[in-house]
């Protein structure tokens, strides 16, 4: 459905986006999931057609976004962060005016798209309130409605819960599930149990980079493969360490606890595979009988803080733009933002 392709996008000498590539299957949510500053919103507002790529290729349904931007826009329903909303407009009004610019041209067509999008959106009964009048929650349940329109194969949404209390992020998580059903859904967000809750399948940036894909538990289980097993065996301590020392790939053998016949310990795996089933073998085979062993789990945290972690300080990156990126180049940007929204975002 949509095909990424060495996607770079640079500002001066600050690279944004650096050389991602991913394919997104028909149906299903996927997650775009990273720290501020990552990339995530870039990569999106490119693949919508909202910004042009430095390098690289983006298709929608087999249509070249730079090539073909109207057969591919029409395949994106779109809600960006902060929605286009005119504020003086209904509801309605509204949604009949986005109804009209994506194509919908006869009167009783577009009242009727209005209504489907308006009920998939929970606005029943709101549709004649002003939107300055709307709550926040409110406010994106009418940009997911326009996103909607114009029946879009894939609907993108970029932090659509940002801002929101508990109970709407409830509702728009619900929302984005039951959208889930009917069409392929990206969503970007930087808040980790709501990609856990809502995606079937996660793609994490970091400074600029696609580091890793899969589902939740694929990542996790890739990361827990090399992380910490600990185990309780039978036999003295000299037997226990020397059978788990001759487990290839498993080293920091650390003993925990020793007492009545039972050696407790902990060991890293660095083999990049799961090697509980190695040691357990050679606990047996020196007879030292295995009384626990088990694999410290990882969540998606773990997972995210782990991959986005930077090599000089450890920590996830700052949204702060770069020291070497000139005011010039940051003006040029939000020009270049501006001078397609209306169009785009619609």
């Amino acid at each position: 459905m949509i095909e990424v392709e060495h996607l770079t996008k640079r500002y001066g000498s600050h690279t944004a986006v650096d050389d991602i590539s991913f394919t997104v299957e028909d149906g299903g949510i996927y997650g775009l999931l990273g720290p501020n500053g990552a990339g995530k919103s870039t990569t999106m507002n490119i693949i919508t057609g909202y910004i042009s790529a430095t390098d690289g290729t983006v298709k929608i349904d087999g249509h070249d976004i730079a090539d073909e931007p109207a057969a591919a826009k029409a395949c994106i329903g779109y809600l960006p962060e902060l929605p286009p909303l005119y504020q003086e407009m209904t509801v309605q009004e509204y949604l009949l005016f986005v109804a009209e610019l994506k194509g919908t041209r006869k009167k009783a067509d577009r009242a009727a798209a209005v209504e489907h999008a308006a009920a998939r959106a929970g606005l029943q009964g709101m549709e004649q309130r002003l939107i300055r009048n709307l709550s926040k929650g409110y406010r994106q349940r009418v940009g997911i409605a326009a996103a909607l329109l114009g029946t879009p194969k894939i609907i993108i949404l970029d932090e659509p819960t940002v801002g929101l209390d508990p109970a709407q992020m409830i509702e728009i998580r619900s929302l984005i599930r039951d959208l889930g059903k009917t069409h392929t859904v990206i969503l970007s967000s930087h808040i980790l149990s709501e990609v856990q809750t809502v995606c079937d399948r996660v793609l994490i940036i970091a400074h600029g980079r696609l580091v890793a894909q899969g589902t939740p538990e694929e990542l996790a289980a890739q990361l827990t493969a090399k992380g910490t097993i600990t185990a309780t065996a039978q036999g003295s301590r000299e037997a226990v360490v020397a059978a788990a020392g001759k487990v290839p790939g498993l080293t920091d053998l650390r003993v925990t606890d020793e007492k009545g016949g039972e050696v407790s310990f902990t060991a890293v795996s660095t083999a990049g595979t799961d090697l509980r089933g190695a040691l357990s073998l050679a606990l047996a085979q020196a007879g030292c009988p295995v009384l626990s062993l088990s694999a410290e789990t990882m969540s998606l945290e773990d997972v995210f803080l782990q991959l986005t972690e930077t090599p000089e300080s450890g920590k996830p990156e700052s949204d702060a733009a770069p020291a070497e990126n000139p005011p010039a180049e940051a003006a040029a940007e939000e020009n270049e933002k501006e001078a397609d929204s209306d169009e785009s975002n619609l």
